[in-house]
């Protein structure tokens, strides 16, 4: 590269950062740090209209779970924040009128009715939307309630390179004169992107495919300027796994979503990175380091890419079961001590909790399951709700299955190791003993200590429990079976 690499993250806080969103920041944080350049964080605050409450704390709340950091922007507290538009305000007035004074906009008066009317004509008249330069000639001053429009040439076109999808050209005819600064004082996205993408040396600008039909747009200002353009790079759009436009149903909610539901920051970067980019067609875990590494505008594709939520469930296991179990528990006692019911006593005893979790570490897909009933509620609460019905094999009745509940308390009552290769030795023959088959007298003490049929190994869950509690919940199975036997 000939000159600095300086790229720029400018959200607007108009909503919580969905996936697309996060993605477009982090192929931008990739391309720097790839390329030892700069990446800034822009914040585009002046659509006061839209402006959403914790939208922005939400933006930065996503980047740093993510690792993404910036490299520049107003101090605070000894921390670079980012740019806000709102506190610019001043620049963009100013250049704006200079396009004015030089020619290249005009002021426009049309009253909002004037323009819905126009819209409506052009709606039942099934011409493109558009405004129709009613006041491009009139010489018209400023005044309050006046915009001030771009007066965009109506003959040539307009052609610019993009890294990923080619030349791409666009007739000048089909554009508008489009709003520069709001009656409201406060420049549009088209006017305050251009301007401060030049003050701040951006060099390539990476955004989301949306906004392609935008850069005409955005090349004429330049042009107006007298700026040298950046190098421009439109982001594949992410599809659902239907191929239909991403939505909730499909698993687009908030990045902060997926981190309050248990998601590993370093398996959603990966999965984050695969939305568009690829290093081969078989390598699908990389590190953070190995993302850096390999990352380039060449590897990303010009076809769209599709959310896939099994993948991303199957990649956060993946990355779930290469933690340590010190640091599998350290990760997941947050979600334990928040999900677990209310009557379990906190806080968690963490030396417990290294023993339960090494049970659940190959079944977990995310750390929030982890305090589901399925996983390991019965190793924290201390009474089980479960149907009498759930401990009868159905080749076995009531009677028959108290009467073997009844013999393996016995047993178990008589050991002096309560240890899953002891448990093993004393149960497993047992079974020949009273004639049952070994699968239905370990299906039925399953369902006595955890109150469900598929849990972690069973011997080693008993031995977490403990002998007097795996006792206690045998006896209460055996009175539930007694109950009403009729």
């Amino acid at each position: 590269m000939t000159e600095p690499v300086r790229v720029r993250y400018a959200p607007s806080p108009t909503g919580l950062p969905h996936v697309g969103n996060i993605r477009t920041a982090f192929f931008n944080w990739l391309f720097a740090r790839h390329n030892n350049g700069t990446f800034i964080v822009r914040i585009e605050d002046t659509d006061v209209a839209r402006t959403v409450p914790g939208a922005l704390e939400g933006i930065l709340e996503g980047l740093e779970w993510l690792g993404i950091d910036w490299d520049e922007g107003p101090r605070a507290g000894g921390d670079f924040g980012p740019y806000f538009q709102s506190q610019r305000l001043d620049i963009y007035n100013k250049m704006a009128k200079e396009l004015v004074e030089r020619g290249f906009a005009y002021y426009c008066h049309c009253s909002s009715e004037r323009l819905e009317k126009m819209r409506a004509e052009q709606t039942a008249n099934k011409k493109p939307p558009g405004y129709d330069r009613c006041c491009r000639d009139l010489g018209l001053g400023g005044a309050p309630g006046a915009v001030i429009r771009y007066k965009t040439p109506l003959e040539a076109k307009t052609t610019f390179h993009d890294l990923i999808r080619g030349d791409v050209t666009f007739e000048n005819a089909t554009l508008d004169d489009f709003v520069l600064m709001k009656s409201d004082g406060y420049p549009t996205y088209h006017l305050a992107n251009v301007i401060d993408d030049h003050l701040m040396k951006i060099s390539h600008v990476l955004r989301a495919e949306e906004w392609l039909s935008s850069t005409p747009r955005h090349l004429m200002l330049y042009n107006a300027f007298g700026f040298k353009p950046p190098i421009f790079a439109h982001l594949p759009i992410i599809l659902g796994s239907d191929r239909s436009k991403l939505s909730k149903r499909h698993g687009a909610v908030s990045i902060l979503e997926y981190k309050e539901q248990g998601y590993l920051p370093e398996a959603m970067m990966n999965f984050l990175a695969l939305l568009g980019w690829s290093f081969d067609d078989k390598t699908e875990t990389f590190s953070k380091e190995e993302l850096i590494k390999h990352f380039s505008i060449e590897r990303i594709s010009q076809t769209s890419a599709i959310f896939n939520k099994e993948k991303l469930d199957w990649m956060d296991g993946t990355y779930i079961r290469k933690l340590s179990p010190h640091e599998f528990a350290e990760r997941a006692m947050p979600f334990l001590e928040k999900g677990l019911p209310p009557e379990v006593k906190r806080p968690l005893d963490i030396s417990y909790v290294k023993k339960v979790l090494p049970l659940v570490h190959e079944r977990a897909k995310t750390l929030g399951e982890l305090a589901s009933k399925e996983l390991t509620w019965f190793f924290f609460i201390d009474k089980l709700d479960y149907p009498a019905e759930l401990l009868i094999d159905k080749k076995l009745d009531r009677k028959a299955t108290a009467a073997m509940l009844d013999v393996a308390l016995v047993r178990l009552d008589e050991l002096s190791a309560f240890d899953a290769d002891t448990l093993e030795s004393v149960l497993r023959p047992l079974s020949d003993e009273i004639g049952v088959k070994a699968g239905q007298l370990f299906g039925t003490v399953r369902t006595a200590i955890t109150g469900l049929t598929a849990t972690p190994p069973l011997f080693q869950t008993m031995e977490v429990l403990g002998q007097n509690t795996c006792m206690k919940r045998i006896k209460e199975a055996i009175t539930k079976l007694k109950e009403n036997a009729g």
